[in-house]
């Protein structure tokens, strides 16, 4: 029988309240190429995508080329317009500090985003948080992104590769996530899944093993007897 042993969590919307400033980034940069992108369109259809998989989309739903060279000029556009959002925002979810600095004291952490690496790394930076998580997979680190299993896969394959006590498989890893790409995701890699109604309603978030409002709300150690059972 598995037991908790790792934790590992999203990034956009379940550490960093970003995903505000995701979407006015994407809406900019769509609307420079005439495509209009709704806040209700972005939530619902977009949300818990990479970059590359937002524009990919957007251009398929716009019936438009998505040629390889015009996705990576877009996505870098798209890029600079967040990192410029980032550096005037400071955002971190209640109860995110207390949170992980409770859970890094007992289990290895790590971090699996669609998120640009440095995006990642320069919040964690400003918030103090950089040094609990072992190890961080971000966009720059897999070719198939959430919903597809590989982003927590990868996760998982690092942490291993830490030379940690034990081996760490997938039933005894907790993700933490907010988008139902993302939770389907961590599912198909054979992970538990706690859901944060962060960005979107605890009904949307049903396929979740567990949900909460807020981190503030969770106590690991009860979380941890409800889904693992006589660990």
């Amino acid at each position: 029988m598995a037991a908790l042993t790792a934790i590992i969590f999203d990034f956009d919307g379940v550490i960093a309240d970003t995903e505000p400033l995701h979407f006015a980034g994407l809406r900019q940069t769509l609307a420079e190429i005439g495509i209009d992108l709704t806040e209700s369109d972005y939530y619902a259809n977009y949300l818990g995508y990479d970059d590359r998989g937002c524009f990919i989309e957007a251009l398929k739903t716009h019936q438009r080329p998505t040629d390889s060279s015009a996705l990576t000029q877009l996505m870098q556009r798209k890029a600079h317009a967040y990192l410029e959002s980032v550096n005037s925002h400071l955002v971190i979810f209640p109860g995110v500090r207390e949170f992980v600095r409770e859970a890094a004291a007992s289990y290895p952490l790590a971090i699996a985003s669609g998120a640009l690496r440095h995006e990642i790394e320069i919040i964690l930076e400003q918030v103090g948080l950089r040094k609990e998580f072992l190890h961080i997979t971000s966009a720059e680190d897999v070719t198939r992104g959430k919903p597809d299993p590989q982003p927590f896969l990868h996760a998982l394959d690092s942490l291993n590769r830490q030379r940690l006590e034990q081996i760490i498989v997938a039933e005894s890893c907790l993700v933490i996530e907010d988008s139902l790409p993302g939770i389907r995701s961590a599912r198909t890699a054979g992970m538990k899944v706690l859901a944060v109604t962060n960005t979107h309603t605890a009904q949307d978030l049903h396929e979740a093993h567990a949900v909460t409002q807020s981190l503030s709300q969770i106590r690991l150690n009860e979380l941890r007897e409800r889904l693992w059972p006589g660990d």
